[in-house]
């Protein structure tokens, strides 16, 4: 087991809990300490806030859709990276052209922890 600390906090927000394990692992081997959320609801009300240091969010939840939350995180985060995830592409369709950071599912993992690094480092 490695003593350093991880690079950053990544909050990721899903209804689907295999997602939510599939990009916690994935998270966790490029060295980030991962926080899931089935809700936006659920991160709203957490302690974690201040910690997160990117927020990945499913836009098509029941209840709080990923806009809402995105729009309440830049409220009580203004500048925290937000990285949108949609398997509907009704959804995908409103947010391409005014996002980079939209991914369609079934995503490559490889460029979402490029797109993660990017945000994080402001090198996009």
């Amino acid at each position: 087991m490695s003593a350093h600390k991880p690079k950053f906090m990544v909050a990721v927000v899903d209804d689907d809990i295999r997602l939510l394990e599939s990009l916690e692992e994935l998270l966790e081997s490029a060295g980030h300490a991962v926080r899931t959320f089935s809700s936006g609801r659920s991160l709203l009300d957490s302690a974690a806030l201040p910690e997160i240091d990117c927020l990945i969010t499913d836009i098509g939840m029941p209840g709080m859709d990923g806009f809402e939350l995105e729009r309440l995180m830049r409220l009580k985060r203004p500048g925290l990276p937000v990285i949108l995830i949609t398997a509907r592409h009704e959804f995908a369709e409103l947010a391409e052209g005014r996002r980079k950071r939209l991914f369609r599912k079934p995503f490559d993992g490889q460029a979402l922890l490029t797109a993660i690094g990017a945000a994080l480092t402001g090198k996009e």
